[in-house]
């Protein structure tokens, strides 16, 4: 008689069911896990994290109206929103506090030229693509995603910044886009009807002919 031959050995049929097991339960348990982690839940609103300077918006933005611009000097022109080097925060502080001991870094930094190290609070994955100038000079006010900083405190994470997110703006933009000498403006239109402030932001699309796309190379390139 020949003797039959395995090409596996026979302990793997002890294997065999959990191996079923996890090939039927795998898809459902990697659907729960994809929708887990675009839900707001599993994102990064609210995160607030301590900063090597007691950096308060709400005096700067808001009490003092300091324009976004002068700090984020590159937010019309380039990609990133530049954070302010140390000497645009001593053009004001070589006068004003000069020895408050909450501004000892800055005082470092600016003797030693090493940078300071800003923790930085809205930080989108490398294969997403996002391009501030090209919303910015569209009239996408820095409040639709950052909220208003001119409020707070500390700057915290306002929205999910997801893609579900971005695409809701894309595809309904009308309640987002303002003039663009509006956008660092974060307190327009808090005394105007909802219906006015879109009817003001169709005329400006309408006019400058603004269609978001919604093509996937857009923001993933």
């Amino acid at each position: 008689m020949t003797q039959q031959r395995f090409i596996f050995p026979r302990w793997t049929n002890l294997v065999l069911p959990f191996m079923l097991v996890a090939g039927s339960t795998a898809p459902l348990y990697v659907a729960i896990v994809v929708a887990y982690g675009f839900s707001p839940q599993s994102t990064d609103v609210g995160y607030m994290p301590e900063q090597p300077i007691p950096f308060s918006h709400k005096l700067h933005a808001g009490e003092l109206g300091v324009d976004c611009r002068y700090c984020h000097n590159t937010v019309e022109s380039t990609q990133h929103a530049a954070l302010p080097p140390t000497q645009t925060c001593m053009n004001c502080h070589s006068q004003i506090h000069p020895t408050s001991d909450k501004l000892k870094p800055l005082f470092e930094s600016y003797e030693t030229g090493m940078p300071i190290e800003w923790v930085r609070v809205h930080d989108l994955p490398q294969y997403a693509y996002f391009n501030h100038s090209a919303h910015v000079t569209r009239g996408v006010s820095c409040v639709e995603c950052h909220g208003r900083v001119d409020t707070m405190e500390v700057v915290y994470q306002h929205e999910t910044l997801s893609m579900g997110w971005c695409l809701n703006c894309h595809r309904n933009p009308d309640p987002h886009v303002r003039n663009p000498d509006l956008v660092t403006q974060l307190e327009w239109g808090i005394d105007m009807s909802d219906a006015e402030k879109i009817a003001n932001s169709i005329s400006w699309r309408e006019i400058n002919n603004l269609n978001p796309s919604q093509d996937c190379s857009t923001c993933h390139r």
